[in-house]
C-alpha cells in the first residue's frame, strides 16, 4: 500500500500540473472558436437582412416612415440576447441607424474602404465586445455598411468552467490509470512478461505452431478484433472526413502508396497536337474520361499511354515517343502509342466502337462483330501492354486502365508483371448476362478484365450486372459479401466508384460574371434579352438521345405555342466516329430535324433549334452553360454523363435547371434535378415548361443540394478511394511476402 500511495500520489499531481499548464492553451483555442462562430453569425445576420433592408431603401416612402421599417427590421434583430448593438452605415458612411448600447467610439468605415475578414475584439467599461463590419448589397446595388455587435462575457464563463473541467478530468484520469497500474502489479509478473513476448513474436497466431497461452487467448482475439476495427475506422475516416483536393491525392501517393509509380492507359490521349497551316495547335478533346483523369494527373504526376492520333502528334515527341504536357505547366508525361490506319478501323472503329460500343448501351442498335476486328483488338492490347512493361520503372506499378477498349490488357499486364496492381475503371453500362452472351468472344473478354486487382463502374447496378455475366459465363467463385472474384490467380474486387468533375473547375475563374455571359451569347446568336435559352453538349452519339431531345422542344411548342420566339435550344453536338454508317445517318437524322422543327416554329430573330456540329473547347461550353436558362441531358444510356455535372459546377450564382434522364448514371446522385424518360416525349416537354417558369428560390434550392453534393464527391475523391484501396491491397501483399512460417526458419531454407 505504501508504495502504491508513492506512486498514486506524484502521478495525480503531476497530471494536475499538466491540466493548469494547458489551460491557458484551451483558453486561447476557445476564444478561436467562439470567435469563427461569431464571424458565421454576422455573416448570416448580414445575409437574412438583405432583402428586406433593401426593399426598404428602394421603397418609395417619406423619410419617417422609411426610418420606422428601418427601426421594425432592426429591433426584431437586438432581441437576440447575445446581440450587444447594431447600426446601419449608409452608402455615404454615415449611421442611418444605431442602438443606445452601440459605444461612440465605434464609427463607420470610410466609403470605399476595404472591409477586413471576420469581426475583431473591442474592449469597454464592461468587458470585450466582438465587432463585425459587413457590407450590405443586392443586384450589385450597395447599400451600405451593417455594423453588428455581440457580448463576448459568456465567452469568459465558458473558459473559466472549461478550466475547471479539464482539472478534475486530469485528476481523475491520473488516479484512474493509478489504481490499474497498482492492480497489474499485483499479478503473476512473470508469466504476464513471457505471454507478451510470445504475442509479440507473431506465435499467438492461428498458423503458430506453438499453442497460445490460455489465459492470454480471450486477449488475442480482442486483439485481432480491435486491429480490423481500426482499420475499418481509418478506412471510415480516409472516406468522410477527408478535404478532396489535389493535395489529398499527393498525400495518398507519398503516405499510403509509399511514392509507387502511376501509369494510366487509355484509348484517347489527354492533349492532341494539331497542325493548322504553319503553326502547332494543342487540342484537348470532348470526353468525359479526359475530363475526369486529366486533373487527377496533374495531381499525381506519373505517366500517360494513350493513341497517338493527332496529325502532329509525332513532331513534337521525343525518341521514347514521350511528350510533357500541360503545354503552359508540365505536370506529367503522354507515352504516344502509334496504330496503322488498319488496326485503327479494326480495334477501335470495329470491335471497339460497332461492336461493344451499342452490346454495352440500351440504344436499341445492333452490335455488330467480325473475326478480323477481334483480332485487330487482341492485337492492339497486346502492343499496349508491352507499353505498359517498357515504360514501368518498377516491378510493381499501380496501372489504371480505363475503359472497353482494352478489355483484354489487364489479364496480359498481370502476366507480365505479376506484381503490378491493376486498377480497371469500366466508364460506359455494363449491360445483364443475356445481352453481354451475344458477343462471340465474351469468355476472353471476362478473362482479361479479370487480370485486374480492381475493377469499377459508375453503378452497383452495373456492379451487380457483372456479378451475374461472370457467374453465367465462367468457372468462378462469385462472393458478392466481399465483392470479389476468384478466377484461377488473385481474387478481384469489384466495387462501385461513381466518377465525378474536379472542384472547382479548372478555368472557371477566369470566366465572366453570369449576367455578362448571358448577354454575349444572347448577342452572338442575335436572340432578345428576354428569350429563354436552353442548352445541350454532347458528342454526336445515338446513345445521348439528341433527337428525343428535339422531339420534346418541337411538342413543347404545339402544346404551348406562346412560347414560339420566346424559345430557343441551342444543341452542341461534336462530331464523332464519323466513319461509322450509324454516325453518318445520324448526323443526317438531327441536322434534318433541327431544319423542319425550324421551318415550323420559326419566328423572326428566334430559332427554336440552334445546331452547333462542331469542337468547343471548355472554356466556351461553360460559358454556354453559364448562359442557360436550362440544361438538357436526355441520354438514353449513360454510364454516368459528366455534362450534368458540369453544368452544376458552373451556376455558382445557384440558378438554371438540370433535366437529367433516369437512364444516366448521374441520376442516381442528383435526384434534385427535373428527372425525365427521355423515350416519353409528353413528360419531357413538361419538364422544358416546368424548367421555364420554375421560381428563382426553388432554382436555388435545387442547384445548391446538387453543388453541395459535387464539391463533396469530386474527382478527386473517386481517384483517391482507388487508390486508398490499391494501397490496402499493397499493404496486404507486402505483409503477406515478408510473412515466413515458423517451422521453416529461412537460415535453414
Amino acid at each position: 500500500m505504501r508504495l502504491s500511495l508513492r506512486f498514486i500520489i506524484p502521478l495525480v499531481l503531476a497530471l494536475g500540473a499538466i491540466a493548469y499548464g494547458i489551460a491557458p492553451l484551451v483558453d486561447d483555442l476557445t476564444l478561436k472558436w467562439f470567435v469563427r462562430d461569431l464571424d458565421i453569425r454576422t455573416k448570416l445576420i448580414t445575409s437574412a437582412v438583405q432583402e428586406p433592408l433593401a426593399e426598404a431603401i428602394t421603397a418609395d416612402l417619406g423619410p419617417k416612415a422609411r426610418q420606422q421599417r428601418l427601426e421594425g427590421i432592426f429591433g426584431r434583430l437586438v432581441q437576440d440576447e447575445r446581440l450587444f448593438a447594431i447600426g446601419y452605415c449608409d452608402a455615404s458612411g454615415k449611421f442611418a441607424y444605431r442602438t443606445v448600447t452601440l459605444p461612440k467610439d465605434i464609427a463607420c468605415p470610410a466609403p470605399g474602404a476595404p472591409l477586413a475578414e471576420g469581426g475583431r475584439v473591442h474592449a469597454f467599461a464592461g468587458g470585450s465586445l466582438h465587432v463585425a463590419h459587413n457590407s450590405l448589397a443586392v443586384n450589385g446595388l450597395r447599400l451600405g455598411e451593417l455594423v453588428i455587435v455581440h457580448d463576448m462575457s459568456f465567452i469568459e464563463r465558458r473558459s473559466a468552467d472549461t478550466k475547471k473541467y479539464i482539472v478534475y478530468l486530469f485528476t481523475g484520469i491520473g488516479a484512474v490509470i493509478a489504481l490499474i497500474t497498482v492492480v497489474i502489479a499485483e499479478l503473476s509478473w512473470r508469466g504476464w512478461v513471457s505471454g507478451i513476448k510470445a504475442l509479440i513474436r507473431g506465435q499467438l497466431l492461428a498458423d503458430s505452431p506453438q499453442p497460445r497461452s490460455r489465459e492470454l487467448k480471450p486477449i488475442a482475439r480482442d486483439l485481432e478484433a480491435l486491429v480490423r476495427d481500426l482499420e475499418a475506422e481509418r478506412r471510415m475516416r480516409d472516406e468522410s472526413q477527408m478535404s478532396w483536393v489535389p493535395e489529398t491525392l499527393r498525400t495518398i501517393l507519398r503516405e499510403d502508396l509509399k511514392g509507387d509509380e502511376i501509369l494510366i492507359v487509355s484509348n484517347r490521349e489527354p492533349y492532341i497536337h494539331v497542325r493548322q497551316g504553319e503553326r502547332i495547335e494543342v487540342l484537348r478533346p470532348a470526353s468525359g474520361l479526359v475530363t475526369a483523369l486529366e486533373p487527377v494527373m496533374r495531381a499525381c504526376s506519373g505517366t500517360w499511354i494513350a493513341h497517338g492520333a493527332g496529325n502532329a502528334d509525332r513532331e513534337v515527341v521525343d525518341a521514347d515517343d514521350h511528350v510533357r504536357v500541360p503545354p503552359e505547366s508540365p505536370a506529367y508525361t503522354i507515352r504516344r502509342v502509334w496504330l496503322s490506319k488498319e488496326e485503327e478501323a479494326g480495334y477501335y472503329y470495329g470491335f471497339a466502337n460497332e461492336g461493344l460500343w451499342p452490346l454495352c448501351h440500351i440504344a436499341h442498335t445492333r452490335p455488330v462483330f467480325r473475326a478480323s476486328d477481334w483480332e485487330h483488338y487482341r492485337a492492339v492490347n497486346r502492343r499496349f501492354a508491352e507499353t505498359v512493361v517498357s515504360e514501368s520503372r518498377t516491378p510493381d506499378p499501380i496501372v489504371l486502365v480505363q475503359d472497353y477498349h482494352f478489355a483484354l490488357l489487364p489479364r496480359m499486364i498481370r502476366e507480365r508483371l505479376p506484381g503490378a496492381t491493376i486498377i480497371t475503371f469500366w466508364h460506359i453500362p455494363w449491360p445483364n448476362p443475356e445481352a453481354f452472351g451475344i458477343c462471340p468472344w465474351r469468355e476472353e473478354l471476362l478473362q482479361g478484365m479479370l487480370g485486374s486487382s480492381i475493377l469499377g463502374f459508375h453503378t452497383q447496378f452495373h456492379c451487380n450486372n457483372f456479378f451475374d455475366t461472370v457467374d453465367r459465363y465462367l468457372e468462378a467463385r462469385v462472393d458478392r459479401e466481399t465483392f470479389t472474384i476468384s478466377c484461377g490467380g488473385e481474387p478481384t474486387e469489384v466495387h462501385r466508384y461513381p466518377i465525378s468533375i474536379e472542384w472547382p473547375l479548372r478555368g472557371l475563374a477566369a470566366q465572366p460574371p453570369v449576367p455578362d455571359c448571358r448577354r454575349s451569347v444572347r448577342e452572338e446568336l442575335k436572340l432578345a434579352p428576354d428569350v429563354k435559352l436552353g442548352v445541350g453538349v454532347d458528342r454526336l452519339d445515338y446513345t445521348k438521345g439528341i433527337l428525343e431531345r428535339f422531339a420534346a422542344i418541337e411538342r413543347l411548342l404545339e402544346k404551348e405555342p406562346d412560347w414560339i420566339g420566346k424559345l430557343s435550344f441551342l444543341q452542341v453536338a461534336a462530331p464523332s466516329r464519323s466513319s461509322i454508317d450509324e454516325y453518318q445517318s445520324l448526323d443526317a437524322r438531327v441536322r434534318a430535324a433541327a431544319t423542319r422543327i425550324n421551318a415550323r416554329f420559326a419566328s423572326p430573330g428566334c430559332q427554336p433549334i440552334i445546331l452547333r456540329i462542331e469542337h468547343h473547347d471548355s472554356d466556351r461550353v461553360y460559358t454556354l452553360y453559364r448562359a442557360a436558362d436550362f440544361c438538357f441531358v436526355s441520354s438514353l444510356h449513360d454510364g454516368m454523363n459528366l455534362v450534368a455535372k458540369e453544368f452544376v459546377a458552373t451556376r455558382e450564382d445557384e440558378r438554371g435547371v438540370l433535366i437529367l434522364s433516369q437512364f444516366a448514371g448521374a441520376a442516381r446522385e442528383l435526384p434534385e434535378a427535373l428527372i425525365v424518360n427521355p423515350y416519353d416525349t409528353e413528360q419531357c416537354a413538361a419538364a422544358i415548361r416546368d424548367a421555364l417558369v420554375m421560381t428563382a428560390d426553388e432554382q436555388r434550392a435545387r442547384m445548391r443540394s446538387m453543388r453541395a453534393l459535387l464539391q463533396e464527391f469530386n474527382v478527386y475523391r473517386w481517384a483517391g478511394r482507388m487508390l486508398l484501396d490499391a494501397a490496402r491491397m499493397r499493404n496486404r501483399r507486402r505483409l503477406a511476402g515478408n510473412t515466413r512460417p515458423f517451422a521453416q526458419p529461412s537460415w535453414r531454407a
